[in-house]
């Protein structure tokens, strides 16, 4: 770590604490240069992934986009705002927990997919009649059936 008033990068802890959190070390240094003291924070730093689009185009993760696809999807549908929060966290954390740099858009499309589905089936069809492009009503009954189908069977 180098000092920030004479730049050398010999310094030597002196004091180590984790903040009340948790989430953070505070540490108080000392140069051996010019001897004078400064404080550094170590905080966890985690990043999601970069997203890769369809058209081979990489751009930033944007919570807000989530969102607002989930909200489109769920427009006049009886979910609270507290369950589309806890879904975005869900597919966040497992984007999170997966460990990739880098995500293809259609992973992150399937992730919505399974937390419509799981939230409301009509939005997961209105959804998934976008996101897979159906091309006519009979891939609309196959999107029916298959939500009717698990409806169906029982609950492991």
């Amino acid at each position: 770590m180098k000092c920030p008033f004479c730049q050398h990068e010999d310094t030597q802890v002196l004091d180590t604490r984790v903040s009340e959190e948790g989430d953070t070390i505070r540490r108080r240094r000392r140069c051996a240069k010019c001897d004078k003291r400064f404080t550094t924070y170590e905080r966890i730093e985690l990043a999601m992934p970069v997203v890769v689009k369809k058209n081979g185009s990489r751009t930033e993760f944007d919570a807000s986009k989530l969102r607002a696809s989930l909200k489109l999807a769920l427009r006049k549908r009886p979910v609270s705002a507290e369950a589309v929060d806890a879904a975005i966290h869900r597919i966040e954390e497992k984007l999170l927990s997966s460990g990739e740099r880098e995500v293809v858009s259609g992973h992150i499309g399937e992730l919505v997919m399974h937390e419509l589905k799981r939230l409301d089936k009509i939005a997961y069809i209105r959804f998934a009649s976008v996101y897979k492009s159906f091309e006519d009503v009979a891939e609309f009954q196959d999107a029916i059936a298959e939500v009717g189908q698990e409806r169906k069977s029982p609950v492991r």
